[in-house]
């Protein structure tokens, strides 16, 4: 179960993904295992692109993808089953031909209250299916503000 809502000012969440953890997402202690927060990140990351108006599967269609070439995630509390939890995406760009998303993991609590559970980040570069390095389209490219506090 998931819900997206775009933001249209730079600065605040590219968009807002909300989802429930499934019981097969937890351990045995009743946690959500750590790697699910990797996949909460990539739908996350295929809903902010789907947003922004280039959904990943045409991205592939038109010869470019985007692999993730680096990816970090800190836990601060856990997440269990039965949560509400938010994923905030920001975005910001490297270079030519590099992207990067930031994330932040929220368990809602109430209206107004949000408890922080985790933060990340994963960088991309854009290849050919072939694997090549790829110059995005530059359509593309202008959505992703030039970040010049992420070390590149």
């Amino acid at each position: 179960m998931h819900d997206s809502t775009p933001a249209s000012n730079p600065s605040s969440p590219l968009s807002e993904l909300r989802l429930q953890p499934r019981y097969s997402e937890t351990d045995a202690m009743g946690v959500v295992y750590y790697a699910n927060y990797l996949v909460y990140f990539e739908v996350a990351r295929t809903t902010a692109l789907a947003d922004l108006g280039h959904p990943y599967w045409e991205m592939e269609k038109q010869g470019f993808l985007i692999p993730v070439l680096q990816a970090h995630c800190a836990y601060q509390s856990p997440a269990r089953y039965g949560d509400n939890l938010i994923v905030r995406t920001h975005r910001a760009r490297l270079g030519r031909a590099r992207i990067r998303f930031d994330y932040v993991v929220l368990r809602e609590n109430g209206p107004g209250d949000e408890t922080p559970l985790a933060t990340g980040f994963t960088e991309h570069g854009f290849v050919t299916p072939a694997g090549r390095p790829l110059r995005p389209p530059e359509a593309l490219i202008a959505l992703f503000p030039e970040s010049n506090d992420i070390e590149k």
